[in-house]
């Protein structure tokens, strides 16, 4: 493993949408530092979408999306935190023995820059989680990992690669997490749709009940541009 970088200034997570189903571009930069400390925003397969769901709390439609991805035989990757699995087990469980990938959120969901000057606490976002999972579940996390927040830094990559964790950013989101705000969902259908481009790593927040009611169709219409679905790690 190289030398820990200096620089821990705090980058957020973007990407610039095009209207021709291309890959975005990302920040300047960015690319260059997810090549050099083990992370991505594409997925490995670009004849694939993968759709991901961050698991911060669960707002009861979680059980709704695995009904759906299994009416679909599709398989997804679903990031998780402590919290999450220590009060979903049974959601956690049905996961991962439906065949879908379930990869690391953190514990506490923080910031991880703010803790990447101490590597005990940076360190214990993923061991904390790892546990929870074990316990839950009998099996291991899989080693891809989510940043809170979409907030990095090079330290905070780096050290998210020396814990062996692949940091995962995505090339697609939409304003689908605030629960009291949903967009109709005919809108998150055309979002999506939209948004596709080779490789596409979707982030979709597991409380919407938008997103939840958008994925027969969302599936059906990308199958239709031609599209399978991959899961990290395949």
């Amino acid at each position: 493993m190289s030398s820990p970088p200096t620089d821990n200034k705090v980058r957020s997570w973007y990407y610039l949408p095009n209207s021709k189903h291309r890959t975005p571009d990302v920040a300047p930069g960015a690319t260059a530092l997810l090549r050099s400390y083990d992370g991505r925003y594409i997925g490995p397969d670009r004849s694939k979408v993968y759709l991901t769901f961050d698991e911060g709390y669960e707002n009861g439609n979680t059980a709704k999306i695995l009904d759906a991805l299994a009416r679909n035989d599709v398989r997804a990757t679903f990031f998780v935190t402590e919290s999450y699995i220590k009060g979903n087990p049974a959601l956690v469980r049905r996961m991962a023995s439906e065949g879908h990938v379930v990869g690391n959120h953190s514990a506490t969901h923080p910031s991880m820059p703010s803790l990447a000057n101490d590597v005990k606490a940076f360190s214990a976002e993923f061991s904390r989680t790892e546990k929870a999972y074990a316990e839950a579940t009998g099996g291991m996390l899989a080693s891809f990992f989510r940043p809170p927040k979409g907030e990095y830094s090079p330290l905070s990559l780096w050290l998210t690669s020396s814990l062996r964790y692949e940091t995962v950013f995505w090339s697609f989101a939409h304003r689908d997490w605030v629960v009291d705000d949903q967009p109709p969902v005919d809108v998150t259908v055309s979002r999506i749709l939209a948004g596709s481009h080779p490789g596409a790593i979707y982030l979709l927040h597991g409380v919407s009940s938008s997103d939840t009611a958008a994925l027969d169709q969302a599936i059906a219409g990308l199958r239709e541009q031609g599209y399978a679905f991959g899961v990290l790690g395949e």
